[in-house]
């Protein structure tokens, strides 16, 4: 399996990219937080690690480090605007409960 990234989420982070203008794409990765356990870190990848899987779709890469890929195999990088909110979506089959707020996740 993979990390996949949809049209508009690629879209989203290619105009950032051009604004920045620098970036390799960016890295998509889990931190021990919040009241389930875990939180997603989304941040923009100046280079890639020696380490980093990489992963391309519409012209953009998502690069993903060993330890966070044992619980992001699978998932979907999606951008979505619903009604006033808008931002990236995490559809991680892996996920077995959420908190309440969506900030945190267990697996």
């Amino acid at each position: 399996m993979a990390i996949t990234i949809t049209e508009a989420a690629a879209n989203h982070v290619q105009s950032f990219l051009a604004s920045r203008r620098k970036g390799v794409g960016v890295r998509l990765g889990v931190r021990t937080s919040g009241c389930s356990g875990m939180a997603y870190v989304l941040e923009f990848a100046d280079e890639a690690e020696k380490d980093d899987m990489i992963f391309e779709e519409y012209g953009v890469k998502v690069l993903v480090d060993p330890k966070s890929l044992l619980y992001l195999e699978g998932t979907e990088l999606d951008y979505t605007k619903e009604g006033l909110n808008e931002g990236f979506k995490f559809n991680n089959p892996n996920v077995k409960d959420a908190c309440g707020c969506g900030e945190s996740f267990t697996v």
